[in-house]
């Protein structure tokens, strides 16, 4: 072979292994984490999460689409042609803001999230709450004995033994669920007398309202929830200790009815009726919340931004995996809309994400009032 051959040989080999590369120049961040010689900064490294790569790109990305949500106002779009005095006037349109649905399941109240979630709900930072019945009943319980630290690996048979209940790593004691019965059944008395002498029609959302201004307590965000008339939504009340109890009620004091038509209205409601707004959904883990708030943007031809977090994978199909693309073909997101799914513990990433948007924007807000 000459020499000549092997020069040609070897110029086509490396086009092909060294092919030429488009400029990423200006174009697209570039990888680097924070640099530990500037000392420790939080804000800074929190900050430093979008050109980390891998999932802190990704809660870098859920930080800024969370910020983009809570910084829009209806002044940053174009009147329409058909809208009202009202939305023309330009204090309005900057009144206007994004309405905040947030979704979790219950094990999140289970863990010291629920501090995190009631901070949210007790300073009306979001407008909409949906959770599972465990997302209820753990608050509730929470107000009337703790839930301790365990071990993923202690056996069931042990603790079965102990009276003692496991989720996770968490450990719920027995005897919480018999305050929670002794609580929570008079309450259900009084409210069968009111369905019966007042006509009171309960739903799940009502059920929920009372029971956060029955328990008066500062740590719980149903307490918080009531005061500031934010609604929680649970189609699912029966799924958990509250339907035990529920059942134990209805043979020693049956007919007590709860509709579940009306909450699905109101739900609905909440997104079809948020006006001019645009609609931000952050949904914590999947199941019920995640496709309870989705399907309700669907009736307004779905959200304009959306954040995921959960460790669950689409390939077996389920809603719970799914990445916010698949809801944009349902029409549960708009093709145009900002979002994100951070494939994380929750329990990990949504403090952090908390950290750099609402509780940033808090702080900021009380250091300018004081």
């Amino acid at each position: 072979m000459g020499e000549a051959m092997k020069d040609n040989i070897l110029e086509s080999v490396r086009s092909v292994v060294f092919k030429e590369s488009e400029t990423l120049e200006g174009s697209s961040i570039k990888i680097e984490g924070y640099d530990f010689n500037r000392g420790v900064n939080y804000s800074e490294i929190l900050r430093s999460m979008v050109s980390t790569g891998f999932q802190a790109s990704n809660l870098g990305d859920a930080i800024e689409v969370v910020n983009q949500m809570l910084d829009w106002r209806l002044s940053d779009e174009s009147p329409t042609e058909d809208c009202s005095e009202e939305e023309r006037d330009p204090a309005y349109r900057d009144s206007v803001t994004c309405k905040v649905f947030l979704g979790f399941t219950s094990n999140l109240i289970s863990s010291g999230v629920r501090d995190t979630i009631r901070y949210l709900v007790q300073h009306h930072m979001v407008d909409v709450v949906v959770t599972t019945a465990g997302g209820v009943e753990e608050d509730l319980i929470k107000c009337l004995a703790p839930t301790y630290k365990g071990d993923f690996s202690l056996p069931g048979t042990h603790l079965r033994s102990k009276g003692l209940n496991r989720i996770g790593n968490l450990l719920v004691p027995n005897e919480n669920y018999c305050k929670f019965e002794d609580w929570i059944i008079p309450i259900f008395d009084q409210m069968l007398e009111e369905q019966t002498l007042k006509n009171v029609l309960w739903t799940p959302s009502k059920v929920i309202a009372r029971l956060g201004k029955e328990i008066n307590h500062e740590s719980s965000y149903l307490y918080w929830a009531y005061k500031n008339g934010i609604p929680v939504f649970c189609p699912s009340l029966t799924d958990g200790s509250l339907g035990d109890m529920l059942y134990f009620h209805s043979f020693r004091n049956p007919g007590l009815v709860i509709d579940i038509v009306q909450d699905i209205r109101a739900m609905n409601g909440e997104a079809v009726h948020a006006g001019p707004r645009k609609t931000g959904m952050i949904i914590l883990g999947g199941g019920l919340p995640k496709h309870h708030i989705s399907n309700a943007n669907m009736m307004r031809n779905g959200a304009d931004y959306a954040v995921f977090i959960n460790t669950a994978q689409e390939f077996d199909g389920s809603d719970s995996g799914a990445r916010p693309d698949e809801a944009v073909s349902w029409g549960k997101i708009r093709d145009s809309a900002k979002t994100v799914k951070v494939h994380c513990d929750a329990t990990i990433a949504f403090p952090l994400l908390v950290a750099g948007t609402f509780a940033a924007r808090g702080k900021r807000s009380a250091e300018h009032k004081s």
